[in-house]
């Protein structure tokens, strides 16, 4: 009582609400400008706003007679920005920089709490802020002049007249889009490119400025007086004080509307346990991959009934080695495709539950091996294998976490139901993928762990046992196939030399194979990894023997005619392809392919550049730059050389000429044509040519594929 006597009130003044300015009034802050140096005697030459993103932009003149002002600078800006020829689209029409604009940026997105006050005759009179605008000079008239300079350089290149004839036969690309799902529609929603263009769609709203002490801005202040005298207006300041107090200060709720949002892959475990059940599990799951029974529980809370939890995580994961691993149509849905490849969602599930069945038969997995019978990039097989296992050096993939033998023992239930669900999937992916059943080792009677784990030092002892055992019949079978070519293409009075096998070299290549990763190479994706196509790895489908092409008697199987074929028909569409593009074409060839098609066999890089060979295509020695960033895939660049038609010679001088260059004017690639194919040669023909196999750009023309973009 004491203090409230010494600090007696002095004088009581009346609080008003002003309402008629409360959706309109914006404070504009300057802050690069001292509040002694106001732009209130500064012409004002126009003004402009959008309102839904309250932006607003100022433009102000320069004094250009001020002493500070330098006029040659003022000058040579005007030119850079505008030229020398002046228009109506001219930034500075006076030929001198003789204005500034100034753009603005929102101090706060939260105007809850601010308003400007008027006191007037004992009277304070409140008006809420609708923004409050920091406003700072924009230099876009700079990017203007840049962009006019790369107008200029571009213009003194190249000449004009070439680069119009290069218009017409530039390579134009039609794509197909598929439906948007749900979840990319949103990530295009809330990514900056969608925001900008949003931004760019709102229309100016053009304004006129009115001096501080012009007629109309004296009227406009007057509505920042309460209008009504009466005070049914004020009935917000008519409160308790347990109201007022909470106008004053908003309850917790509004401030957390203000936190900066969390990534849309980042939810809280307070978020997480407001969401059912069945959707915890599943995104739990989708972002662990891998989890053992035990952690799910830790983390849905004592209070969740397990046979609930049990009954809900087998709709979205599926169990191996005692460890929940999410199912692949959760993590790859229907409408979307791989990052890497492109293969569609159906067959990258396929390959996932391939990766899942084998770590249910080991707790070892080699990746070559996946790749081979999958037929999927490396980039793909990798990220399967990164979700639920760790590579070991010298040994293979091993799966992440630990046999959880206590929840088998525990639940044989979910065990049986989860073995069947596995027998239906192995059979389809026996089906697809043409496996045959490997023989593994018995499991003691006895012996605790899970069935069947073999270790990849074990996996090379088996190859290496069933190698040595076919080693005789392979042997037969390879001197049938000499015999056989002997028979087809030796001529009267010329002589074989024949070369010994080398045992000792056999015996290397085990050692190196001992020393590396014990990966699977084979192309039937069986466990003879020095094998392939029935012949000793060395002597495989396009050796050296036959000069880089398969053997005749191997042409007419019914693989060499299906790939041929494709070869055959890719190659009359496409004329020039590198073979990183011609193995994602085949790719994408083998996923449109029914179950159980001759071209799931297996196929390496070595046959697919041997058919191409074979098919009437030449392999391009293309020059490629010291620092071109292709890869070797890359830097292989096959092209039809005859097909039949009349564009076989003209396709054939341009092919040698890329042989020697790695990009070529038009101008060159003209007069080689006009002199090898004669002087009647029309544009269009020469046209024609470079759309078969080039592709321009910034006036040069390069083979296609070549170019990185």
């Amino acid at each position: 009582m004491a203090n409230e006597e010494d600090d007696p009130v002095v004088q009581e003044i009346d609080v008003y609400l002003a309402k008629s300015l409360a959706e309109k009034l914006y404070l504009f802050q300057y802050p690069v400008r001292p509040a002694s140096m106001t732009y209130d005697d500064i012409p004002h030459l126009s003004a402009k706003i959008k309102p839904k993103q309250q932006k607003v932009e100022l433009e102000m003149a320069i004094d250009t007679l001020n002493p500070n002002y330098c006029r040659s600078k003022g000058e040579q800006i005007a030119l850079n920005v505008d030229g020398a020829c002046a228009d109506e689209s001219s930034t500075y029409s006076s030929k001198l920089m003789d204005k500034q604009t100034f753009c603005s940026s929102q101090s706060t997105s939260n105007t809850a709490r601010y308003a400007a006050a008027l006191y007037r005759q004992g009277e304070l009179h409140l008006t809420p802020l609708h923004g409050i605008l920091q406003l700072r000079p924009s230099f876009s008239y700079l990017d203007k002049a840049d962009a006019k300079h790369r107008e200029r350089e571009a213009a003194n290149e190249g000449d004009s007249s070439q680069d119009e004839a290069e218009e017409d036969v530039k390579q134009i690309t039609v794509r197909f889009s598929r439906p948007e799902s749900e979840q990319a529609r949103q990530r295009r929603v809330q990514s900056y490119e969608f925001l900008q263009k949003k931004h760019a769609e709102e229309p100016w709203v053009h304004l006129h400025y009115y001096g501080l002490r012009d007629s109309r801005s004296e009227h406009e202040r007057q509505y920042l007086l309460c209008q009504g005298s009466s005070g049914v207006e004020n009935t917000e300041l008519v409160k308790s004080p347990s109201e007022y107090l909470m106008m004053l200060m908003p309850p917790s709720p509004e401030e957390e509307k203000d936190k900066p949002v969390a990534p849309s892959n980042v939810l809280s475990m307070a978020q997480l346990r407001t969401l059912p059940l069945a959707d915890q599990i599943k995104i739990l799951m989708k972002n662990v991959k891998v989890m053992p029974f035990a952690n799910l529980m830790s983390l849905l809370g004592p209070s969740i009934d397990s046979v609930a939890v049990l009954r809900g995580i087998q709709k979205v994961a599926m169990l191996v080695q005692g460890n929940w691993v999410v199912k692949s149509d959760i993590l790859y849905p229907k409408d979307s495709s791989s990052p890497h490849s492109g293969v569609p969602a159906e067959v990258l599930c396929r390959g996932r539950d391939f990766v899942m069945w084998k770590f249910t038969q080991s707790r070892w997995v080699v990746r070559k091996e996946v790749a081979a019978v999958t037929k999927l990039c490396t980039e793909d097989v990798k990220d399967f294998l990164e979700h639920m296992a760790v590579v070991r050096i010298n040994k293979g993939w091993e799966f992440i976490l630990p046999y959880d033998g206590e929840f088998i023992k525990k639940h044989p239930d979910v065990v049986q139901r989860q073995h069947m669900l596995w027998s239906g999937i192995q059979a389809k992916l026996e089906k697809v993928y043409n496996l045959v059943k490997e023989t593994l080792p018995k499991k003691p009677d006895g012996q605790s762990g899970p069935a069947g784990l073999v270790s990849g030092d074990q996996r090379v002892q088996v190859a290496r046992s069933k190698a040595q055992q076919n080693h005789a019949l392979l042997e037969r079978e390879l001197q049938r196939r000499k015999e056989q070519v002997r028979a087809s293409t030796v001529l009267p009075g010329v002589r074989i030399k024949e070369e010994p096998v080398s045992e000792e070299g056999e015996e290397e290549e085990e050692q190196e194979a001992e020393d590396e990763e014990p990966m699977d190479t084979s192309l039937g994706g069986g466990l003879h990894s020095r094998l392939a196509n029935g012949l000793p790895g060395g002597r495989a489908a396009g050796g050296d023997s036959f000069n880089g092409h398969p053997p005749p008697g191997c042409a007419g199987t019914p693989v060499a005619r299906e790939l041929r074929a494709f070869v055959e028909a890719t190659f009359q569409r496409q004329f020039v392809l590198t073979l990183s593009e011609l193995k994602r074409l085949f790719n994408l060839h083998l996923a449109s392919l029914p179950p159980g098609h001759t071209l799931f066999s297996g196929i390496s890089d070595r046959m697919l550049q041997d058919t191409v060979l074979a098919a009437g295509c030449k392999q391009i020695l293309v020059p490629f730059p010291p620092q071109t960033a292709a890869s070797p895939d890359e830097q292989k660049v096959f092209a039809l050389w005859e097909s039949g038609d009349m564009s076989d010679q003209h396709r054939q001088v341009l092919l040698e000429i890329f042989s020697k260059n790695y990009r070529v004017r038009r101008n060159m690639i003209q007069s080689r044509l006009t002199q090898e194919c004669g002087e009647d040669l029309s544009k269009q023909e020469v046209d024609k040519v470079l759309k078969d196999c080039c592709v321009s750009y910034g006036g040069m023309w390069y083979l296609k594929g070549t170019v990185q973009s």
